[in-house]
């Protein structure tokens, strides 16, 4: 019960790594909201999780659906104790030249602008309540990026740079702000950031992992569940690798 009394919102919670921390949440005690733009699964996530979660609908490129997603975890649960920026969106693997204006766009409000929208609104309520928990699911690609996937990389090197920096101005007001940074997993992404999902890509990208595999929700969903914790009440601006020594 490492999180009781806790109040979480977690987006992108209809599926993997979303999904894996929203259900760790709730194991561990706390509240949550699970926040998706796939509605359906977030209300079947939310189900099978049981009366700890609510389960809503929200596209968090937009300020009103993600001021939405603050003010109903505060009229159900009455706070907002940890926000998790999980939902994220990328181009397939490929030519960066061949990314069209659109999907630019798309990535840079899901992965990037979503944060700003995030932080406006639950950071004057955790101040108000003497401190929170801010946690983000960045990606090995904003620490060592790699060709093919030139603008998710630089969304998630942009999300690095904001959790460390959004960590020394909230210091003060008792807010940490951390993020993860996972190798590629089992996840719906997973064939957008092979380029192709086949035997041969998930060989090549096994072998460039020292422990051997592929990324799982568990792992993450362990990570953040620490870094959201009293456990780490002394860690902040961290952007923990959570990669099977993928970054060594």
């Amino acid at each position: 019960m490492r999180l009781k009394d806790k109040v979480a919102i977690v987006t992108g919670a209809a599926s993997g790594f979303g999904e894996g921390m929203a259900r760790r949440f709730a194991d561990e005690g706390a509240k949550v909201i699970v926040a998706d733009i796939n509605g359906l699964q977030a209300e079947r996530v939310a189900a099978e999780i049981g009366k700890a979660a609510i389960p809503l609908t929200a596209d968090v490129s937009n300020r009103s659906e993600v001021d939405k997603m603050v003010y109903t975890a505060k009229s159900e649960f009455g706070r907002v104790d940890i926000m998790v920026n999980n939902a994220g969106y990328t181009h397939r693997n490929g030519d960066m030249t061949d990314v069209d204006e659109a999907t630019f766009d798309l990535i840079t409000a899901v992965n990037m602008k979503a944060i700003y929208h995030a932080a406006l609104a639950v950071v004057p309520i955790m101040e108000r309540q003497g401190g929170g928990s801010i946690l983000t699911t960045a990606s090995t690609a904003g620490l060592r990026p790699r060709p093919g996937l030139t603008w998710y990389n630089a969304s998630k090197g942009w999300a690095i740079t904001a959790t460390k920096s959004m960590a020394v101005e909230l210091a003060p007001k008792n807010i940490r702000v951390n993020c993860l940074c996972p190798v590629a997993g089992e996840t719906g992404m997973l064939a957008q950031f092979m380029g192709e999902d086949t035997p041969e890509m998930r060989e090549k990208f096994r072998a460039s992992i020292p422990l051997g595999r592929l990324s799982k929700p568990l792992d993450i969903a362990n990570a953040a569940l620490w870094l959201v914790s009293d456990e780490a009440a002394f860690i902040t601006g961290v952007a923990l690798e959570v990669d099977g020594g993928r970054c060594i």
